[in-house]
Protein backbone atom coordinates (compact mmCIF):
# COMPACT_ATOMS: atom_id res chain seq x y z
CA UNK A 1 0.00 0.00 0.00
CA UNK A 2 1.38 3.03 -1.42
CA UNK A 3 2.61 6.06 1.37
CA UNK A 4 -0.32 8.77 1.66
CA UNK A 5 1.32 12.34 1.60
CA UNK A 6 0.17 14.49 4.32
CA UNK A 7 -2.55 17.16 3.80
CA UNK A 8 -2.26 20.36 3.50
CA UNK A 9 -4.54 20.87 6.77
CA UNK A 10 -2.28 18.68 8.67
CA UNK A 11 1.05 18.56 7.41
CA UNK A 12 2.52 19.55 10.69
CA UNK A 13 4.29 16.77 12.45
CA UNK A 14 5.17 17.53 16.26
CA UNK A 15 7.90 15.06 17.57
CA UNK A 16 9.02 15.11 21.46
CA UNK A 17 12.41 14.10 22.72
CA UNK A 18 13.60 14.93 19.25
CA UNK A 19 17.08 15.82 20.42
CA UNK A 20 18.40 12.01 20.01
CA UNK A 21 17.84 8.97 19.43
CA UNK A 22 14.45 7.64 18.07
CA UNK A 23 13.27 11.36 18.27
CA UNK A 24 15.83 12.93 16.09
CA UNK A 25 15.43 9.61 13.77
CA UNK A 26 11.26 10.52 13.53
CA UNK A 27 11.71 13.79 12.82
CA UNK A 28 13.86 12.88 9.82
CA UNK A 29 11.91 10.41 8.55
CA UNK A 30 8.73 12.67 8.41
CA UNK A 31 10.26 15.69 6.92
CA UNK A 32 11.48 13.13 4.10
CA UNK A 33 8.08 12.14 4.23
CA UNK A 34 7.08 15.60 3.58
CA UNK A 35 5.50 16.85 7.02
CA UNK A 36 7.24 20.44 8.60
CA UNK A 37 8.28 18.43 11.74
CA UNK A 38 8.45 20.86 14.93
CA UNK A 39 11.47 19.50 17.73
CA UNK A 40 10.67 19.73 21.18
CA UNK A 41 13.21 18.64 23.65
CA UNK A 42 14.95 20.28 26.37
CA UNK A 43 18.34 20.45 24.80
CA UNK A 44 17.80 23.54 23.09
CA UNK A 45 21.71 23.32 21.30
CA UNK A 46 20.49 19.71 20.11
CA UNK A 47 17.16 20.45 18.70
CA UNK A 48 18.58 23.69 17.05
CA UNK A 49 21.26 21.68 14.95
CA UNK A 50 19.15 19.43 13.86
CA UNK A 51 16.52 21.72 12.67
CA UNK A 52 19.87 23.11 10.57
CA UNK A 53 20.70 20.20 9.37
CA UNK A 54 16.70 19.18 7.77
CA UNK A 55 16.97 22.77 6.65
CA UNK A 56 20.21 21.95 4.67
CA UNK A 57 18.30 19.04 3.24
CA UNK A 58 15.39 21.11 1.59
CA UNK A 59 12.97 20.29 4.92
CA UNK A 60 10.51 22.54 6.96
CA UNK A 61 11.60 22.25 10.63
CA UNK A 62 11.44 24.45 13.60
CA UNK A 63 13.11 23.87 17.25
CA UNK A 64 11.09 24.70 20.77
CA UNK A 65 12.59 23.88 23.79
CA UNK A 66 10.34 22.16 25.49
CA UNK A 67 9.83 20.34 29.07
CA UNK A 68 7.24 18.33 28.63
CA UNK A 69 6.45 17.91 32.78
CA UNK A 70 5.76 21.72 32.97
CA UNK A 71 2.13 21.62 31.81
CA UNK A 72 2.28 25.54 32.01
CA UNK A 73 4.77 25.72 29.14
CA UNK A 74 2.87 22.70 27.50
CA UNK A 75 -0.09 24.68 27.49
CA UNK A 76 1.83 27.31 25.85
CA UNK A 77 3.41 25.86 23.11
CA UNK A 78 0.43 24.65 21.79
CA UNK A 79 -1.27 28.07 21.16
CA UNK A 80 1.11 28.40 18.42
CA UNK A 81 -0.64 25.93 16.33
CA UNK A 82 -4.40 26.46 14.68
CA UNK A 83 -3.63 22.92 13.38
CA UNK A 84 -1.16 19.97 13.42
CA UNK A 85 -1.19 16.76 11.99
CA UNK A 86 0.81 14.56 13.94
CA UNK A 87 1.73 14.23 17.24
CA UNK A 88 4.61 12.14 18.11
CA UNK A 89 5.04 11.43 21.99
CA UNK A 90 8.35 10.02 22.28
CA UNK A 91 9.91 11.95 24.98
CA UNK A 92 10.73 9.45 28.01
CA UNK A 93 13.45 6.92 29.00
CA UNK A 94 14.39 4.60 31.81
CA UNK A 95 16.22 5.13 34.77
CA UNK A 96 18.13 2.50 36.96
CA UNK A 97 17.69 -1.50 37.18
CA UNK A 98 17.12 -1.81 40.65
CA UNK A 99 14.32 -4.50 42.11
CA UNK A 100 11.24 -3.06 43.54
CA UNK A 101 12.82 -3.99 47.34
CA UNK A 102 15.36 -1.11 46.38
CA UNK A 103 14.14 0.86 44.03
CA UNK A 104 14.74 4.33 43.90
CA UNK A 105 11.16 6.36 44.63
CA UNK A 106 12.29 9.27 42.74
CA UNK A 107 13.45 7.27 39.79
CA UNK A 108 10.35 5.91 39.65
CA UNK A 109 8.73 9.40 40.18
CA UNK A 110 10.86 10.75 37.26
CA UNK A 111 10.39 7.75 34.68
CA UNK A 112 6.41 8.11 35.73
CA UNK A 113 6.57 11.87 34.45
CA UNK A 114 8.26 12.06 31.42
CA UNK A 115 7.02 8.79 30.01
CA UNK A 116 2.94 9.43 31.23
CA UNK A 117 2.40 12.73 32.55
CA UNK A 118 4.30 13.90 29.60
CA UNK A 119 2.48 12.15 27.06
CA UNK A 120 -0.68 13.25 28.77
CA UNK A 121 0.04 17.14 28.61
CA UNK A 122 1.12 16.98 25.14
CA UNK A 123 -1.78 14.91 23.97
CA UNK A 124 -4.75 17.10 26.00
CA UNK A 125 -2.98 20.35 24.65
CA UNK A 126 -2.99 18.69 20.99
CA UNK A 127 -5.93 17.05 20.57
CA UNK A 128 -8.24 19.88 19.62
CA UNK A 129 -5.84 21.04 16.96
CA UNK A 130 -5.30 17.24 16.06
CA UNK A 131 -9.13 17.08 15.59
CA UNK A 132 -8.99 20.40 13.69
CA UNK A 133 -7.16 18.95 10.95
CA UNK A 134 -9.50 16.83 9.93
CA UNK A 135 -7.42 13.87 9.66
CA UNK A 136 -5.21 13.65 12.85
CA UNK A 137 -2.48 10.83 14.24
CA UNK A 138 -1.73 10.47 17.65
CA UNK A 139 1.80 8.25 18.13
CA UNK A 140 2.62 6.65 21.51
CA UNK A 141 6.14 5.29 21.72
CA UNK A 142 5.93 3.19 24.55
CA UNK A 143 7.99 -0.41 24.98
CA UNK A 144 7.98 -3.91 24.85
CA UNK A 145 8.52 -3.19 28.73
CA UNK A 146 4.58 -1.96 28.64
CA UNK A 147 3.49 -5.16 27.54
CA UNK A 148 5.41 -7.80 29.35
CA UNK A 149 7.68 -7.37 32.99
CA UNK A 150 11.10 -8.20 33.80
CA UNK A 151 13.27 -8.14 36.86
CA UNK A 152 15.12 -5.33 37.46
CA UNK A 153 12.75 -2.98 35.37
CA UNK A 154 9.61 -2.53 37.63
CA UNK A 155 10.09 1.16 37.37
CA UNK A 156 10.45 1.64 33.57
CA UNK A 157 8.00 -1.30 33.46
CA UNK A 158 5.30 0.44 35.12
CA UNK A 159 5.68 3.65 33.20
CA UNK A 160 5.52 2.15 29.78
CA UNK A 161 2.68 0.00 30.91
CA UNK A 162 1.15 3.72 32.00
CA UNK A 163 1.50 5.04 28.58
CA UNK A 164 0.28 1.39 26.70
CA UNK A 165 -2.77 2.13 28.87
CA UNK A 166 -2.72 5.49 27.86
CA UNK A 167 -3.09 4.65 24.16
CA UNK A 168 -5.69 2.03 24.22
CA UNK A 169 -8.01 3.91 26.21
CA UNK A 170 -7.84 7.61 24.02
CA UNK A 171 -8.27 5.11 21.09
CA UNK A 172 -11.44 3.83 22.75
CA UNK A 173 -12.70 7.39 23.63
CA UNK A 174 -12.30 9.14 20.71
CA UNK A 175 -13.47 6.55 17.94
CA UNK A 176 -15.67 8.38 15.27
CA UNK A 177 -13.39 11.08 15.09
CA UNK A 178 -10.75 11.92 12.65
CA UNK A 179 -7.75 11.33 14.97
CA UNK A 180 -6.07 7.88 14.93
CA UNK A 181 -4.25 6.71 17.66
CA UNK A 182 -0.85 5.02 16.83
CA UNK A 183 1.38 2.53 19.92
CA UNK A 184 4.67 1.30 18.65
CA UNK A 185 6.44 -0.79 21.20
CA UNK A 186 10.35 -1.36 20.86
CA UNK A 187 12.12 -3.77 22.13
CA UNK A 188 16.25 -3.63 22.14
CA UNK A 189 16.96 -0.47 20.78
CA UNK A 190 20.86 0.41 20.97
CA UNK A 191 21.29 4.17 20.91
CA UNK A 192 23.82 6.55 22.41
CA UNK A 193 22.24 7.70 25.39
CA UNK A 194 19.58 5.22 26.26
CA UNK A 195 21.49 2.33 28.83
CA UNK A 196 23.82 4.91 29.26
CA UNK A 197 21.30 7.44 30.80
CA UNK A 198 19.74 4.23 32.94
CA UNK A 199 22.67 3.20 34.34
CA UNK A 200 23.74 6.68 35.40
CA UNK A 201 26.90 7.31 32.93
CA UNK A 202 28.44 4.11 33.13
CA UNK A 203 29.05 2.92 30.47
CA UNK A 204 30.55 -0.67 31.29
CA UNK A 205 26.94 -1.38 32.40
CA UNK A 206 25.41 0.14 29.16
CA UNK A 207 27.77 -1.74 27.09
CA UNK A 208 26.84 -4.89 29.16
CA UNK A 209 22.99 -4.45 27.38
CA UNK A 210 24.01 -4.88 24.23
CA UNK A 211 27.06 -7.72 24.63
CA UNK A 212 26.95 -10.71 22.09
CA UNK A 213 23.92 -8.93 20.08
CA UNK A 214 24.70 -9.06 16.61
CA UNK A 215 21.98 -6.76 15.38
CA UNK A 216 19.71 -4.56 18.02
CA UNK A 217 16.96 -2.65 16.32
CA UNK A 218 18.72 1.35 15.80
CA UNK A 219 17.00 4.62 15.96
CA UNK A 220 16.41 4.44 12.34
CA UNK A 221 14.83 0.95 12.71
CA UNK A 222 12.09 2.54 15.25
CA UNK A 223 11.57 5.73 13.27
CA UNK A 224 10.87 4.42 9.73
CA UNK A 225 8.40 2.06 11.79
CA UNK A 226 6.89 5.20 13.05
CA UNK A 227 6.86 7.11 9.54
CA UNK A 228 5.53 4.19 8.48
CA UNK A 229 2.51 3.87 10.28
CA UNK A 230 1.76 7.54 9.78
CA UNK A 231 1.83 7.76 6.57
CA UNK A 232 -0.88 4.63 6.34
CA UNK A 233 -3.53 6.03 4.35
CA UNK A 234 -6.31 7.56 6.63
CA UNK A 235 -8.80 4.76 7.32
CA UNK A 236 -5.95 2.62 8.39
CA UNK A 237 -5.03 2.54 11.96
CA UNK A 238 -2.06 0.92 13.44
CA UNK A 239 -3.33 0.10 16.53
CA UNK A 240 -0.37 -1.35 17.94
CA UNK A 241 3.05 -2.79 16.60
CA UNK A 242 5.68 -4.31 18.33
CA UNK A 243 9.18 -4.70 16.79
CA UNK A 244 12.10 -6.46 18.08
CA UNK A 245 15.65 -7.24 16.55
CA UNK A 246 15.93 -10.37 15.34
CA UNK A 247 17.87 -11.79 18.32
CA UNK A 248 15.43 -11.03 20.75
CA UNK A 249 12.07 -13.02 21.28
CA UNK A 250 11.00 -11.67 24.31
CA UNK A 251 12.44 -9.36 26.94
CA UNK A 252 14.30 -11.72 28.54
CA UNK A 253 15.16 -14.06 25.59
CA UNK A 254 17.75 -12.63 23.65
CA UNK A 255 20.46 -14.47 21.63
CA UNK A 256 24.08 -13.80 22.25
CA UNK A 257 26.44 -14.79 20.26
CA UNK A 258 29.76 -15.32 22.44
Amino acid sequence: MAAAPPSAASRIAVVTGASSGIGAATARGLAEAGYRVVLTARRKDRIEALAEELHAAGHTATAYPLDVTDRAAVDEFATAFRTIGVLVNNAGGALGADPVATGDPEDWRRMYETNVIGTLHLTQALLPKLEASGDGTVVVVSSTAGHATYEGGAGYVAAKHGAHVLAETLRLEIVGRPVRVVEIAPGMVKTDEFALTRFGGDEAKATQVYEGVAEPLTAADVADTITWAVTRPSHVNIDLLVVRPRAQASNSKIHRER
